[in-house]
């Protein structure tokens, strides 16, 4: 057995998708024509949305300020008269999907992403968001939730946006060490997250998430103890603990920084010791990246075994469809995936045009369907039944060897991942991708997965 975690981190830090779905999106298959994508989406509803209900992500992708560690779809401008056409575009894009639905949809949650959603004024989203749920049914244990930038979340977007029936907010905070928020130009004080996280409490907000990130540049342990130890302050129910995703060849911005990121074992303790704190804070350990208090649902649906996770994160919800709406957004319906244009200029001219404004997709084959299954199980419960799998001798090996490091054990047919695999889950995932396994997926650029 490989004990050393030195020897682990030299032999997994390889480049492998992150697995927010599967097959990831650059070896999607983009065989969905827009005849196809209605078919697919009205199959998907009379078999799963019609009880389930359907999520919707809404990408509105305008930021005021560049943050150079990002890999999200954005627009860096501070001109707010983009807002109005661009809400009128997400609901012109809605009405299409209600001319396709067999019935008025019922919606079992709604998340907004971006960009930055409270570039947005809250009339602006009164009017986007008032005009869907009036189109709809939302379901009694609907999640509504919305990812807040804490130097523009205003009391009046809180309030607006519960009122509407939000209950959780995610705020972006990175990390409270001053010398790295400049270093990503994202300089947030905690005055500023405290206040926006009280408004949230005040208001009524059920849950207030925190994304972190370990590996940005200037990070050191000390630095991670001190942002730690002023998150606890403030407590959030849920933390997302992420791996900062370093390729400079998709992001240029990224390399503004380069010479300062802590590299791979070093990368590896801060997540060590973010990890550690976090569980003396009383938080526990949910699928990849993802941390809860205990009250929160999402541990209590791990430890029943009934975690999901969609393109928005975990989640109690087992709604299999999810809706995309805007540029660059992302739809999973089960059966097929597809992509909206990331140009914003021609996103709307599709939608002027009476088009759906996708840009790729991929329908599914039953192997996908397989696959997709064992991932969601591993990263989500941390195990699965061999029995489900698709293998071949190559997958028995690499399994074997990943036994043989203390990752993963197989027993009574069962894969079940260890505390120190959890570490290397995107690892231990790729080798149920047969997908990756094509030489075709090399020349895709993916993130190391430390």
């Amino acid at each position: 057995m490989m004990t050393s975690t030195t020897d682990l981190i030299r032999k997994y830090d390889v480049a492998v998708p992150r697995y927010t779905s599967y097959p990831t999106v650059p070896l999607w298959e983009n065989n969905v024509g827009e005849l196809t994508w209605k078919r697919t989406v009205q199959k998907a509803y009379r078999n799963f949305g019609n009880y389930e209900g359907i999520n919707l992500y809404l990408h509105l992708p305008y930021c005021e300020s560049l943050c150079t560690y990002c890999g999200c779809n954005k627009r860096i401008t501070k001109n707010h008269d983009t807002e109005k056409p661009y809400i009128q575009a997400i609901i012109k894009e809605w009405e299409h999907y209600l001319k396709v639905l067999p019935e008025k949809p019922k919606i079992a949650g709604i998340h907004l992403g971006g960009g930055t959603p409270t570039f947005f004024s809250p009339e602006n989203l009164f009017e986007m968001l008032n005009y869907i749920i009036h189109s709809a049914e939302v379901l009694p244990e609907a999640e509504m939730s919305f990812e807040g930038h804490p130097n523009n979340t205003t009391f009046e977007h809180l309030v607006t946006l519960r009122l509407l029936g939000f209950n959780r907010v995610s705020y972006g905070i990175q990390d409270f060490d001053e010398n790295v928020q400049k270093a990503i130009h994202r300089v947030q004080p905690f005055e500023t997250v405290k206040k926006a996280t009280d408004n949230a409490r005040l208001v009524g907000y059920e849950a207030i998430n925190f994304d972190l990130i370990y590996g940005l540049p200037h990070q050191t342990v000390d630095s991670i103890k001190s942002t730690f130890k002023q998150v606890a302050s403030l407590q959030p129910e849920r933390i997302a603990f992420y791996s900062y995703a370093h390729v400079p060849s998709v992001f240029p911005a990224q390399k503004s920084f380069e010479q300062y990121l802590p590299q791979k074992e070093g990368k590896r303790i801060l997540y060590e010791a973010g990890k550690i704190l976090l569980q003396e804070m009383g938080y526990e350990e949910i699928g990849m990246d993802h941390f809860a208090l205990k009250e929160d649902p999402l541990l209590q649906a791990k430890i029943a075994g009934k975690l999901h996770r969609n393109f928005m994160g975990y989640t109690t919800q087992a709604s299999k469809m999810l809706i995309g709406l805007g540029s660059s957004a992302i739809s999973d319906i089960y059966y097929a995936y597809a992509q909206n244009t990331k140009d914003i200029e021609l996103y709307k001219e599709q939608l002027a045009l009476d088009h759906f404004p996708l840009s790729k997709g991929h329908l599914m084959s039953i192997e996908d369907i397989k696959t997709r299954k064992t991932i969601l199980e591993l990263i989500c419960n941390g195990r699965t039944k061999l029995v489900d799998t698709i293998w071949d001798m190559k997958t028995i090996h690499q399994m074997s060897e990943m036994q043989n490091d203390g990752l993963l054990t197989l027993t009574n047919g069962t894969i079940k991942v260890t505390d120190m695999g959890m570490a290397f889950i995107r690892n231990i995932c790729a080798i149920f991708d047969h997908r990756m396994k094509n030489q075709e997926a090399k020349k895709f650029v993916f993130s190391k997965a430390i």
